[in-house]
């Protein structure tokens, strides 16, 4: 007989699928691709996953890796992994084949999941020729065409018969609140990738409390857009319908009709997403969509316009929207506001510390700052990581001896305790010895009624150093130009402030957890600023300085 656990706190991610069994045993757990799973049916799903786990010699602490999109199998996957008591190893879908090659190196996997027909990319043939390929003992292949050498998923599950139920609930039963459960690669943006590692008791009770906070309930029908193997999918998305039960209903990519018709066709309550998603959504034709099922969001990682949070609620439909903070190497949340807020604060901050976890700013010398005055944010608590795997030097240069993160985010703090993040310390520029904050000068572009979405970089520049470029997406149907841009923001910010240079786009370049890519649009802003000289004043592409 499986494991079985009274209602309850759970402190493993294992443990709370148990408990979801018991105490919802008739109601939709997971949905999509055909699959309607109940939650016994899932933990049932979980404990196949496991046994066939065992079956292939995998012992505790093991990584397990998956490089797939969202889906059923995904989850299952992931649930087996942790039941097993192995280390789940997620990957991002953007990768290429050295990208994945690096992370599936570093952390010594043992095995791999993973897809070969998603979006036309087959990642087994990407991986074919890089170092250390041939380290991984097996490749199962969840979806699409099973090459040579691999093994398709049904097959795979098969094997689990020759371990017993008896095993595989002695393994669970094994599995320590302190142990690691997840092993999640930051995105590599401040130099080589590092995993982060995560334990199963901070997710559990990190998302106890987020979920508490935001307002999720029982049967909300949640509509992951967040990818799986980003702390948004897997823990705010996942892990926080099985310890509410809420309906786990996966979406395979973003598209605006495709999403909207998913919350039609399912009568999706709960969408979460990056300000950039609900931008795209209102920026869109909604002539026939129905999205009067829409209770709850949650969104932040970015700018969060206070008008943004009133058209998702008087356009949209959403009775609550919801900003919070959080990082990889803090289980994904430190801060969140609470969902009876006032707009003004769900837009301009990202709440209070959750239960459990503090916050410091402090000065460049690491002296804590007054209220009200900017400075890095420091997290300490329970959801802090374990540390970078197999990087001491990379963990001691990010923890401090008393227990702090260094997160590398300037914010802000108000009288009532409330977070403002003005921005990455790394993403700040200086013009001409002025300290300018991408964020800040955002927040005030999108002010412009014909403005929808707006990211802002540094580029260089000869004379004062570096110079803000805005890339710009007008609101649907409305006419502007650079040069108006330009004018505009010299009428309401700080001359060091105003963009030098504005190029108009049809969308932002989204990277794979929806957030805007920054990189790339540093990159681009380079290459126009050494070809400046030969546009013509006034030109769409770049404005004149």
């Amino acid at each position: 007989m499986p494991i079985l656990h009274s209602p309850g706190s759970a402190t493993t991610i294992p443990a709370a699928l148990r408990r979801a069994a018991v105490s919802w045993p008739d109601d939709e757990a997971l949905v999509g691709d055909g699959v309607r799973l109940t939650w016994p049916e899932l933990a049932e799903q979980m404990t196949r996953m496991s046994k066939a786990l065992l079956a292939s010699g995998i012992q505790p602490g093991d990584r397990i890796a998956l490089w797939a999109p969202n889906t059923a199998e995904w989850v299952i996957t992931a649930l087996g992994a942790y039941a097993a008591g192995a280390v789940l190893l997620p990957i991002n879908t953007r990768f290429k084949g050295e990208e994945a090659g690096y992370v599936l190196r570093t952390a010594g996997a043992r095995m791999l999941f993973t897809v070969t027909d998603f979006l036309d990319m087959d990642y087994v043939h990407l991986l074919r020729d890089q170092p250390g390929f041939d380290a991984l003992e097996e490749i199962v292949v969840l979806s699409g065409p099973v090459p040579s050498g691999t093994v398709g998923w049904p097959a795979f599950l098969d094997r689990g018969a020759g371990s017993t139920e008896a095993a595989a609930n002695a393994r669970e039963a094994t599995i320590a609140p302190e142990q690691t459960s997840d092993i999640i690669f930051t995105s590599g943006t401040t130099g080589t990738p590092k995993g982060v590692m995560l334990t199963h008791g901070a997710s559990t009770r990190t998302y106890a409390s987020w979920s508490a906070i935001v307002g999720l309930r029982h049967r909300d029908r949640y509509l992951i857009v967040y990818p799986f193997f980003h702390c948004a999918g897997l823990k705010s998305g996942i892990l926080a319908c099985i310890l509410t039960g809420a309906v786990i209903i996966p979406s395979l990519t973003f598209d605006v009709r495709a999403v909207l018709g998913q919350v039609r066709a399912e009568r999706i309550t709960m969408l979460p997403g990056p300000p950039a998603l609900f931008q795209t959504i209102l920026n869109a034709d909604l002539t026939g969509l129905d999205t009067t099922s829409l209770r709850l969001a949650v969104t932040g990682a970015a700018v969060v316009p206070v008008d943004l949070v009133r058209a998702m609620r008087e356009k949209l439909g959403f009775e609550s929207v919801v900003t919070g903070y959080g990082l990889t190497e803090t289980t994904g949340t430190i801060t969140m506001c609470r969902h009876d807020d006032d707009p003004e604060v769900i837009a301009t901050t990202s709440g209070r510390p959750i239960p459990g976890m503090e916050i410091v700013l402090v000065d460049r010398a690491g002296q804590a700052v007054s209220t009200g005055t900017p400075g890095e944010v420091l997290a300490r608590g329970f959801a802090v990581m374990r540390g970078y795997f197999d990087a001491p030097e990379a963990t001691t240069a990010a923890l401090t001896p008393d227990g702090w993160l260094r997160t590398g985010d300037v914010g802000v703090l108000d009288d009532a305790g409330n977070l403002r993040i003005t921005d990455r310390i790394k993403d700040m520029f200086i013009v001409g010895g002025f300290n300018a904050y991408p964020a800040e000068i955002e927040n005030m572009l999108l002010k412009h009624p014909a403005i929808a979405q707006a990211a802002v970089v540094g580029a260089p520049d000869e004379r004062l150093g570096e110079v803000g470029f805005a890339f710009i997406v007008p609101r649907r149907a409305a006419a502007l130009t650079s040069i108006e841009v330009m004018a505009w923001s010299r009428t309401v910010m700080a001359n060091f402030k105003v963009p030098r240079y504005v190029e108009l786009l049809d969308a932002l370049p989204l990277n794979s957890s929806g957030k805007v890519a920054k990189p790339e649009l540093r990159d681009r802003a380079r290459a126009a600023v050494r070809t400046a000289d030969t546009r013509k004043p006034g030109s769409e592409q770049c404005g004149t300085r």
